[in-house]
């Protein structure tokens, strides 16, 4: 399957987030759980989301994630308790829209780091997953995920 890569400079994006371990297994639960309590937070403080929510993954150990739940904000805002604020830099990121189910992404993420190494580039490290909608609103065929790997 051909995808679409591209390259962009981005400016740096605040964040507020939940950071934890989990296995792949649980995640959709840890997902669940952060996202409402970030989107409690911003609401019980007069605060607004500033576009869809994310995943960031610091490794690939299905059994032992270590993933950052929540959202983009449209400034600096100080977290509380569990809930962080946090940022992606500023830099070179290299990002494909992805339509299709959460479980079939292995080969996205096969085909872009081969991509980032053929423009001489090199990943953080890092990956993020932004999800435009869910499995409860629509099938999983339709499911659309922008993965976006910041750049060293």
């Amino acid at each position: 399957m051909g995808y679409q890569f591209e390259l962009n400079e981005e400016r740096e994006q605040p964040l507020l987030s939940i950071r934890k371990r989990t296995s792949v297994a649980n995640l959709p639960q840890e997902l669940g759980r952060a996202y409402g309590a970030v989107m409690q937070y911003l609401a019980e403080i007069g605060e607004t989301t500033e576009g869809p929510a994310f995943a960031a993954y610091y490794n690939m150990d299905m059994e032992d994630l270590d993933v950052e739940m929540g959202f983009l904000v449209p400034k600096a805002i100080a977290g509380k308790g569990e809930i962080q604020a946090s940022r992606i830099p500023a830099g070179k990121r290299a990002s494909c829209l992805y339509k299709g189910p959460y479980g079939e992404m292995a080969p996205v993420y096969e085909a872009m780091t081969a991509w980032i190494a053929e423009q001489g580039l090199e990943p953080s490290g890092i990956s993020y997953e932004f999800y435009y909608n869910s499995p409860l609103e629509v099938p999983e065929s339709d499911l659309l995920t922008k993965i976006i790997f910041p750049l060293k």
